[in-house]
């Protein structure tokens, strides 16, 4: 018997010895392609001896470091380097250990700007429906998604959310038509119901990833949106946890529109996975207006040498093997034949995405675009049927009405071979055509 509490207990789960590339091993000697990164997170890929060697090295120099009493060497050269890589001016560096540390830290960054700019009304943050920011209760609260938010619905509440930039399922009634422009109406709406001295934030994936599956908001709906905070000083903070570092085929998400946030998390993507690191970073202007005043705040195991030397060394392997845009390359190809392939499958309403972060919706209807009822465990029976054929797919669901809806996403590391791509695709298709 174990004593482990596992995140899966419904099933028993095979045990990981080994992983290189593409593939992980199980102890029953099973090889798995890694279609979904794990949680979309290994982009340069498992075994890379270039990242495992910064690892070692760095412990051999320091160990546990409390972030109140020294710096390291690690941490100022990472900042130093990742700064000018970030859709922010005069980039500040507050490194954490994951996703949810990092949206925790962004939130708090907000409210301590308004504060120190005398404007300690702002308290609220909106996001948006269907969203999802991380399992910490501050993060939690900002996601949007109803089936993670139920069981802990007392604990939360203080935060709004907008409509989802959704273009499959646009609440916008004349879709596709003025989309971006009904965002902002949406959200001014919101902020003037409220009151913008109110409003200390809006935080919202570039794209959305986990709960809506790799969903590309329409053109210039970034555009809109930020526009309409920056009337009503509302700082923007782009999650870009799962969008960062290569996965959209681009440095960061929001490289693919000509506005910047105030404020980035950061995470997954940081070091490939291999240590639990992320980060929450602000303009330079944010920072000056904090730094006086004081940002309270910590985690034990922020700022920690290990995991800035991992993600330094991963960021190297992404800038020098040109991996960001292998992360485009492929994922065109990609999406491109998973496109063709299941054009024709009628329960498949959906196939899109961008770089590396691709998408798969799945309905009752193509038609009316009606989902399958949860009871039919859609997307659990693909997972399962990949898993089968030895390939790893992530899954979401929930996102229609807060119950139904299924999706399937493909997140493979950046260094996938276009073998490798080939398989993903065949075993993708497949898996998807074995239920309906």
């Amino acid at each position: 018997m174990s004593h482990v509490f596992p995140r899966v207990v419904t099933r028993t789960l095979p045990t990981a010895v080994s992983a290189e590339g593409a593939w992980i091993v199980d102890a029953d000697g099973r090889r798995y392609l890694d279609g979904s990164g794990g949680a979309i997170v290994v982009g340069v890929g498992h075994g890379d001896a270039s990242l495992i060697a910064a690892a070692e090295e760095q412990l051999h120099r320091t160990q546990y470091i409390h972030g109140t009493m020294f710096t390291t060497e690690a941490v100022e050269a990472y900042a130093e380097d990742v700064a000018p890589m970030l859709p922010l001016s005069d980039a500040r560096v507050y490194p954490v250990s994951g996703g949810s540390e990092a949206v925790e830290t962004a939130l708090k960054m907000a409210r301590a700007y308004h504060v120190a700019r005398g404007n300690p009304g702002r308290v609220t943050v909106i996001a948006r429906r269907s969203s999802y920011h991380g399992n910490t209760i501050g993060a939690l609260d900002a996601s949007g998604k109803e089936p993670l938010r139920k069981p802990y619905t007392p604990w939360l509440g203080r935060f709004l959310h907008a409509p989802p930039a959704y273009e499959y399922r646009c609440e916008n009634p004349a879709h596709p038509d003025g989309c971006g422009e009904w965002h902002a109406a949406e959200l001014m709406r919101m902020i003037g119901s409220y009151g913008p001295e109110t409003i200390a934030a809006f935080i919202a994936e570039p794209v959305a990833g986990a709960t809506l599956g790799a969903a590309v908001p329409c053109e210039d709906y970034w555009p809109k949106i930020v526009g309409v905070c920056r009337a009503h000083g509302i700082l923007v903070i782009a999650d870009e946890v799962m969008t960062g570092f290569g996965r959209t085929g681009r440095w960061f998400g929001m490289d693919a529109w000509p506005v910047r946030p105030d404020i980035v998390a950061a995470g997954k993507g940081t070091t490939s996975g291999y240590v639990p690191f992320g980060f929450a970073a602000c303009t330079g202007e944010l920072f000056d207006t904090i730094a006086p005043k004081g940002f309270v705040h910590g985690f034990t195991w922020s700022h920690n040498a290990l995991g800035a030397a991992v993600a330094h060394a991963t960021l190297r392997r992404l800038r020098d093997d040109g991996l960001v845009a292998r992360s485009r390359e492929l994922g065109d190809s990609l999406l491109g034949a998973l496109r063709v392939e299941l054009e024709s499958a009628e329960h498949v309403g959906d196939v899109r995405g961008t770089g590396t972060m691709i998408g798969i919706e799945l309905v009752r209807d193509r038609e009316t675009k009606e989902p399958f009822a949860r009871e039919r465990q859609i997307t659990e029976r693909i997972v399962a049927a990949a898993r089968d054929a030895g390939l790893l797919l992530y899954s979401s669901t929930g996102h229609v009405g807060g119950r139904n809806g299924d999706l399937v996403m493909l997140g493979p590391p950046f260094i996938l071979t276009d073998e490798e791509a080939g398989i993903l695709v065949e075993r993708t298709v497949a898996a998807v055509r074995s239920v309906g």
